[in-house]
């Protein structure tokens, strides 16, 4: 395996075989690796890490690790909260499609939003890229999203790894992790303790399918017979490939902005487990959420997974976001101050339930969902 790490390659120099000499020792090169590939590629995204600094970024890639000082970020006594997490199999479609930037705006998202759901703002982030044969073009562009997601999100792209292993992935393909850290002050972690039976779950939307459920997608599509390349059933501006690449949303400025206003007692991303298995997990023991599937919209493109695949309603909200990305758990009082600050923020954003005594997840109609 040859591991080009983008904050440690360029401190590195590897005696290469001269050109025109000829040996009969075998090279890395020969075995696959070239290592001349992972230097031109830490050239092309120089500009894109360099592009993501902020407060707290010490130095630059060169070393073997990224430094970050929390003391420069305004930090006085704070918490840090780690995440990873990667795109999953959404990384195949973008290679039957050839789009790659958006998969690491995925990559970042999947992270951060994590963060941001403890209170925490995310400072900076690792990437790891693993191919069979580094494509430099390829490479650039998911560092080029990656960069993307991180100016988002306000972090910091401070240091990655890539490797070559021919014999493990197959040519053309290559996986995606990323790692991100972030910092909460102390007593402003998240979730608060104090949610009880009453309050107002508010739903912001979805851009779409955001980055899981994708093995599913797949096998819905591969059974419609669908072209990636025509126009969506459910969208004629894109291509139903691009459509379905549609990178996750980052939602954590409008959060941190909007949990300065001090009501949010809870957040919950909306992953892999969909609505069903992501919201208790930021719920005390004895509460459970109770959700009205007619208070928000059911975006075409789920209508139309759910239709060609068959997929039963309770499936869905298990397995998809079904429209809403992120969910907020705030006092009856403060709905329309919190709904009309994240709306200012440019969030689509409404109550789809209440908090209720009891466990889990119920979703009142369900069976509205055209399918």
């Amino acid at each position: 395996m040859q591991s080009n790490s983008f904050a440690g390659i360029v401190s590195r120099t590897l005696t290469q075989r001269p050109e025109g000499v000829i040996t009969t020792g075998l090279t890395y090169r020969d075995a696959g690796v070239d290592v001349d590939a992972g230097n031109e590629l830490v050239e092309r995204i120089k500009g894109d890490t360099k592009a993501t600094d902020r407060p707290g970024v010490v130095g630059g890639i060169g070393g073997f690790g990224g430094l970050f000082d929390l003391k420069a970020a305004g930090y006085t006594d704070p918490m840090l909260v780690a995440s990873t997490d990667g795109v999953g199999t959404k990384l195949t479609l973008a290679g039957q499609v050839g789009i790659h930037h958006t998969v690491g705006i995925d990559l970042v998202a999947m992270c951060v939003n994590d963060l941001v759901v403890q209170g925490a703002e995310p400072l900076f982030f690792l990437d790891y890229f693993a191919s069979s044969k580094l494509s430099v073009d390829q490479a650039a562009a998911v560092v080029r999203g990656i960069a993307e997601g991180c100016k988002e999100a306000g972090c910091a792209l401070i240091g990655g790894e890539t490797a070559e292993m021919p014999g493990l992935y197959r040519p053309g393909d290559y996986d995606l992790a990323g790692f991100s850290v972030g910092a909460v002050e102390r007593d402003r972690l998240l979730p608060r303790g104090d949610v009880v039976a009453g309050d107002v779950v508010l739903g912001i939307t979805s851009s779409g399918v955001h980055s899981n459920g994708f093995s599913l997608v797949r096998r819905i599509v591969e059974k419609s017979g669908a072209d990636l390349g025509a126009a969506a059933p459910f969208d004629s501006n894109l291509s139903l490939g691009e459509a379905l690449l549609t990178p996750t949303r980052i939602y954590v400025k409008p959060l941190l902005s909007a949990l300065k206003l001090g009501p949010v007692k809870a957040l919950a991303h909306i992953t892999g487990g969909g609505l069903i298995e992501n919201i208790p997990r930021v719920l005390p023991e004895g509460t459970g959420v109770r959700l009205d599937a007619a208070s928000w919209t059911f975006p075409q493109v789920f209508a139309w997974l759910m239709a060609e695949g068959g997929v039963e309603a309770r499936e869905m909200a298990r397995t998809f976001n079904c429209g809403i990305g992120m969910i907020a758990v705030v006092p009856a009082a403060e709905v329309d101050k919190v709904v009309a600050f994240l709306t200012y923020k440019g969030e689509k954003v409404a109550a789809i339930g209440e908090v209720v005594a009891g466990e889990g997840v119920s979703i009142e109609g369900l069976e509205r969902w055209p399918g």
